[in-house]
C-alpha cells in the first residue's frame, strides 16, 4: 500500500504547451475568417520551413532540444514518484494493510529527536532506507546527545512500525 505522488508538473507543462499552440492556431484561423492579418502567418512559416535544410544547425539544435524534452517528460511519466504513504507492518496477527503519511512519520520522528535532553532543535529527513536527524544542542558531550537522539528516534520507529525499517543517522551541531 504505497501511494505515490502524482506527476502533475510535467503533465501541466505539456498541457500548457498544447493549450498555447491550440490558442495560437485558433486565433489565427478566426483572424483569417474575419479578413484580418493573422498573428501566425501560415505563408511566412511555410516559406521559412521550405527554405530551411535538414542539415542546418538550427534544425539540429531544435531537434536535440525537443528530443531531450520528450525524453524528460517520458521519464517523468514512467518512473515512480516519491512515496507519500508508507506501508506499516501488520504485526503478528492478521495481515492488515495500513500506512502512514511521510509527513506524519517525519513530524513524529522530529518530535522524538527534540525530546532528547540537550536538544534545542532538530531537522529530520526520511529517505527510503535511512532517517537522518540533524540536531542542535547546547550540551558539551555531542556523543551523549547523539546516542540519546538515536535511541529516541529508534524507539519512535518501534512504535510506528514501518514495513521497512530505516537506519538512523544522527548529526549533532553545538550551538555557541
Amino acid at each position: 500500500m504505497i501511494r505515490r505522488s502524482r506527476r502533475s508538473l510535467p503533465a501541466s507543462l505539456v498541457a500548457l504547451a498544447g493549450v498555447v499552440a491550440c490558442a495560437l492556431v485558433a486565433t489565427s484561423a478566426v483572424q483569417l475568417l474575419l479578413g484580418e492579418r493573422p498573428a501566425l502567418d501560415y505563408d511566412a512559416v511555410a516559406a521559412r520551413l521550405h527554405a530551411t535544410r535538414w542539415e542546418a544547425l538550427p534544425v539540429a539544435i531544435g531537434g536535440g532540444v525537443l528530443a531531450a524534452l520528450g525524453l524528460l517528460v517520458l521519464l517523468a511519466a514512467v518512473l515512480p514518484g516519491r512515496a507519500l504513504v508508507l506501508p506499516l507492518s501488520g504485526g503478528s496477527s492478521a495481515p492488515v494493510k495500513a500506512g502512514a503519511s511521510r509527513r506524519s512519520i517525519t513530524g513524529s520522528l522530529r518530535s522524538a529527536a527534540e525530546s532528547a535532553d540537550g536538544v534545542e532543535s532538530a531537522k529530520v529527513r526520511l529517505r527510503r532506507r535511512s532517517v537522518t536527524a540533524k540536531v542542535r544542542g547546547s550540551r558539551l558531550a555531542a556523543d551523549d546527545v547523539a546516542s540519546q537522539v538515536r535511541q529516541a528516534v529508534e524507539d519512535q520507529l518501534d512504535r510506528i512500525g514501518p514495513a521497512r525499517r530505516p537506519r538512523v543517522k544522527v548529526h549533532v551541531r553545538r550551538t555557541p
